[in-house]
Order: structure tokens, then C-alpha cells, then sequence
């Protein structure tokens, strides 16, 4: 896969996907290696499809605001870019059936949330919460192959505040905006670090309440820093990394989720592929 590509699919963004995966299934009670694997590539299928058709759809928006995208630029054809949106599509549907028809349900709903979001719901006043609802659905695919996925919908709820929150955000990425805009996605972020890291109602083993705090701390050092600075100078550029460091925010988030859940070994992999996605950013933009 060439620059281009990557940066169409947003590489550093979808090393995001897999955790809501594992914060999934975590919830769900914990889940067979080889469905886990299965609802990962599903999710990064219909991932990588979303950004896809998301530049396909914006094509002439880019031409203006983002010229130096892959289709603006002339380095991807448009058409080739909606091909590769439905086949990404099929592929995701494809893996989420050989998993389980529970699974072929939430990848079915997933995908119709993410390409109804980039046909025109964006552009209205629901969008932040489509996005959210296609986060929180990602987190029900990695549920499908747990013991008990109904116990993994709090975990969706918050990974899908998280997301309508910085969505909310991203839209003052290319111009600036208020103020109060990465102020009110910082508070939501300092709300959703203290819920998770919160004591449940019976005490937790000191393995899994370690990881769900190193989880939220770690949270809020990505996420906060970058929103304060957009908040203090709210350019397009700063509000442009306060997007950024939500959308990398996620992975420590999904590590305190599934520590929390009782899978506290998760955490050292998903701050893993934060790091990962902190170094493939400074070459590629996740936005």
C-alpha cells in the first residue's frame, strides 16, 4: 500500500479500530482468539471503507479546503476510491458473517451508520452522534463473541460520547472556531477519565483497577494537552490537533475499558499501538 492510500484510509487513525475490539469483547466476558480476530478484520474492513467513500463524497470540499489529499491531488482516482469504499464494505460484511449472524448484524448496521454519515448526515445536526453510534456499534462487533455481549453496552456508551465529542470538534478543524469548542470536548473527556476509572460496586482485584487507572490517566495525558492549546488558540491548525489527540485518546480509553472489564493485559498492547500510532502520525495525518 502506497502513501496515498494510506493517508486515504487514515493509517495512523485506524490503529484506533482494533481496540474497541478488544474493549468489546472484554466487557463481553472475554471471547475466542479466532472471533476476536474475525470481528477485528471486519471492523478494520469497514474502517478503512468509511474513510474511503468519506474523501469520495468530499471530493470537491477537499478541492477547496484540503487540496493536498490523495483525491484532490490527482494521486487517487475518485472512482477508484468508491471501488475500493465497496469493497472494503463487502469484505467487512464477508469476515463479520463467517464469524456469527449476531456479528453479520452489528457489522450490517455499522456499515449502513458509516455510509449514510458520509452521504449527508454529516453535513446536519446529527452527525456527531451517527459517529458516535457507529464507535459504539464497533464495540458491540467485538461483544458478538463474548459469553454475554448485552454487558458490553456501557462500554459502547462511553467509547460513542467519546467519539460524537470529538466529532463535534473536528468540524472547526478547517478554519478555527469558538473557544468553548475544545473546552466543552475537554470536559466531556475529564467526565468520561473519571467515570471509568471510578471504583465499580464490588471491589476489583488490585491488577484490574491498576490497569483501568493507568488506563484513564494515560487518557487524559493524549486528549487534554492538545485540547487546552486549541482552547488557548483555537486555529484551525490547534483545533486540528485537539482532533487528533481525541482520535489517538481512544486507545487508552479501550484499555481502561477492558481492565476494568477484567482484562487488565490489554492494556500494555493497546498503549502498544498508541505509541505506534503517535509515529506513523508524524508522517501521516490521521484527520
Amino acid at each position: 500500500m502506497n502513501r496515498a492510500w494510506i493517508e486515504l484510509v487514515r493509517g495512523p487513525a485506524a490503529l484506533t479500530v482494533p481496540g474497541d475490539i478488544v474493549a468489546g469483547a472484554a466487557a463481553a466476558g472475554g471471547a475466542p482468539l479466532k472471533r476476536t480476530a474475525l470481528a477485528a478484520g471486519s471492523s478494520l474492513c469497514l474502517y478503512w471503507s468509511g474513510m474511503a467513500l468519506n474523501d469520495w463524497a468530499d471530493r470537491d470540499t477537499d478541492a477547496r479546503e484540503r487540496p493536498t489529499r490523495p483525491l484532490p491531488s490527482g494521486r487517487i482516482r475518485p472512482a477508484a476510491a468508491l471501488a475500493a469504499a465497496a469493497g472494503l464494505t463487502a469484505a467487512g460484511l464477508t469476515l463479520a458473517a463467517v464469524h456469527s449472524r449476531p456479528a453479520l448484524a452489528a457489522a450490517g448496521a455499522l456499515a449502513a451508520t458509516a455510509w449514510a454519515y458520509d452521504l449527508g448526515v454529516k453535513h446536519t445536526q446529527a452527525g456527531p452522534a451517527a459517529m458516535g453510534a457507529a464507535r459504539s456499534l464497533n464495540v458491540v462487533l467485538g461483544a458478538c463473541a463474548g459469553r454475554a455481549p448485552h454487558r458490553a453496552l456501557p462500554a459502547a456508551g462511553v467509547v460513542g460520547a467519546h467519539t460524537a465529542a470529538v466529532t463535534a470538534l473536528s468540524r472547526h478543524e478547517a478554519f478555527g472556531g469558538p473557544r468553548s469548542a475544545p473546552l466543552v470536548t475537554l470536559a466531556a473527556a475529564l467526565g468520561t477519565a473519571a467515570a471509568v476509572a471510578a471504583p465499580g460496586r464490588t471491589p476489583a482485584p488490585r491488577a484490574e483497577r491498576a490497569g483501568s487507572v493507568a488506563g484513564s490517566v494515560a487518557y487524559l495525558l493524549t486528549a487534554a494537552p492538545p485540547l487546552l492549546r486549541a482552547a488557548r488558540e483555537p486555529t484551525g491548525a490547534r483545533v486540528r490537533q485537539g482532533v487528533v489527540g481525541g482520535l489517538t485518546a481512544l486507545m487508552p480509553l479501550q484499555a481502561a475499558l477492558a481492565a476494568r472489564a477484567g482484562r487488565p493485559q490489554a492494556v500494555p498492547v493497546l498503549l502498544g499501538a498508541l505509541a505506534a500510532a503517535r509515529r506513523l502520525s508524524r508522517k501521516v495525518t490521521p484527520t
